[in-house]
């Protein structure tokens, strides 16, 4: 059964020089949670943010922080990033050798799991850790940078998440990330997400992050009503 559409901006659209009044201009926006891109230079080409500064984003926060760690070790500081604030940790498939342990030690350090998967790996790669399973991520661009395209292939494997995810019994949430705009929305939407983050676009919507925090769960609503009607 699908959670409700919820919209998780990325900060890393926003300007770093002034996170604080970002984030609180995403609260104020209505968004359900705030998503950190942790990169390690190594993983992914680019750095971005460390522990110390989203804890310090977090007291000018009214809703939660979640972790996409797109880092080639992402166990020895999984303590940080939850200490940090962090309700949601997002580790990537490609980068954790023994899956079911990193999940099930952010379930022990009190945060929710998360697993991302890159556009080339299979939705099997989530099929046997479901049970340490909080949230699947179906990455729609390459990792590494905003402001990419979204890449409409991913579908295919967003519909394949979330059949496993229904037919599991798990209550699992199934969230896109790359190049979400009002557009690429619907055809996440009606594929089977629940959870979408848009950054860049959010952040460029012309009518403000309100509008387009609205326009975004809208549009999700709308596809998976229109889907759930021809589906029956």
């Amino acid at each position: 059964m699908r959670q409700k559409n919820l919209i998780v901006p990325s900060i890393l659209a926003a300007d770093f020089s002034q996170l604080g009044t970002e984030v609180e201009h995403l609260c104020e926006a209505g968004v359900d949670r705030i998503q950190w891109d942790v990169m390690d230079g190594v993983f992914v080409p680019n750095l971005t943010f460390g522990p110390d500064v989203i804890a310090a984003a977090g007291e000018h926060s009214t809703v939660g922080f979640e972790a996409h760690l797109m880092v080639a070790n992402p166990d020895r500081l999984l303590h940080r990033y939850i200490d940090a604030g962090c309700e949601v940790v997002i580790v990537h498939a490609e980068a954790c050798p023994h899956l079911h342990r990193t999940l099930g030690r952010i379930r022990e350090l009190g945060a929710r799991a998360g697993v991302a998967l890159n556009p080339h790996t299979p939705a099997s790669a989530a099929a046997h850790v479901l049970s340490e399973t909080d949230l699947i991520l179906a990455m729609t661009v390459n990792p590494g940078f905003g402001g990419q395209t979204y890449i409409p292939t991913v579908e295919a494997k967003i519909a394949e998440i979330r059949t496993m995810i229904d037919e599991s019994g798990y209550s699992i949430e199934l969230e896109v990330d790359g190049g979400i705009t009002d557009r690429t929305i619907v055809g996440a939407a009606a594929a089977g997400a629940d959870v979408f983050i848009s950054g860049s676009w959010l952040y460029g919507w012309a009518a403000g992050k309100t509008a387009g925090v609205h326009e975004l769960r809208s549009r999700a609503a709308w596809a998976q009503t229109h889907h759930d009607e021809t589906a029956a």
